[in-house]
């Protein structure tokens, strides 16, 4: 079953490429949704996927790519809407 996981990253998550993995790893898993960074310094992201896929994502968030810090994760579960055909980035 398909549920659907609103995170919010904080730390010196952006401009270090951190939007850039989250994607590479969503699309190696199979999910799909988006990325973003927030005018607050924090990186939003919303996905949809297995539970177990999902997982896997969080725990690839707390460390992130090789520059950033991630000093806290929001995690907030949820049933999918299953609006997503993809996953992607989004500016502001």
């Amino acid at each position: 079953m398909n549920k659907r996981v609103i995170i919010k990253v904080s730390g010196a998550v952006q401009g270090v490429f951190f939007r850039a993995h989250i994607f590479d790893k969503a699309q190696e898993i199979l999910l799909v949704g988006w990325v973003s960074n927030e005018p607050d310094g924090t990186v939003k992201i919303v996905v949809e996927g297995e539970e177990e896929k999902l997982k896997k994502f969080i725990e690839y968030c707390k460390e992130g790519p090789k520059f950033a810090n991630v000093e806290n994760l929001d995690v907030k579960w949820e049933e999918a809407k299953g609006e997503f055909e993809k996953f992607e980035i989004r500016y502001l």
